[in-house]
């Protein structure tokens, strides 16, 4: 069996460990080992935004048996997802909100400024 083979055989923890004594060792060594391990998709199932698409959809296709309190929970989950929404869009606004005051506020100071330092 070919050498790459087996190392693409070996489990995750193993890679770890074997990262983890290469920074020890040289740390050129665990650094190439963590961005092969990156590359190579090994790391794939530790990123967060695939993990929560994970979730929601396991979430979202398993029953409970109860036809009616999936229907009832299938309702509350869209009403939170768009409270959800309505929020992210909420604080949207009142980011910009604050941006422009800031910017109105540098603006004023600068005219200001300005005006003095001509005369």
């Amino acid at each position: 069996m070919p050498t790459a083979a087996i190392l693409d055989d070996l489990p995750k923890g193993a890679w770890i460990a074997m990262m983890v004594i290469g920074f020890i060792l040289f740390w050129p060594i665990g650094l190439g080992i963590l961005f092969y391990m990156i590359w190579s998709g090994k790391m794939q199932g530790w990123k967060r935004d695939g993990m929560r698409g994970c979730s929601s959809q396991f979430r979202r296709h398993r029953s409970s048996g109860n036809t009616a309190f999936d229907s009832y929970r299938d309702e509350a989950l869209k009403r939170l997802e768009e409270e959800q929404k309505a929020f992210g869009d909420f604080m949207e606004r009142l980011r910009r909100a604050k941006d422009q005051t800031e910017f109105d506020q540098f603006m004023s100071e600068r005219r200001g400024g300005a005006g003095a330092t001509a005369n």
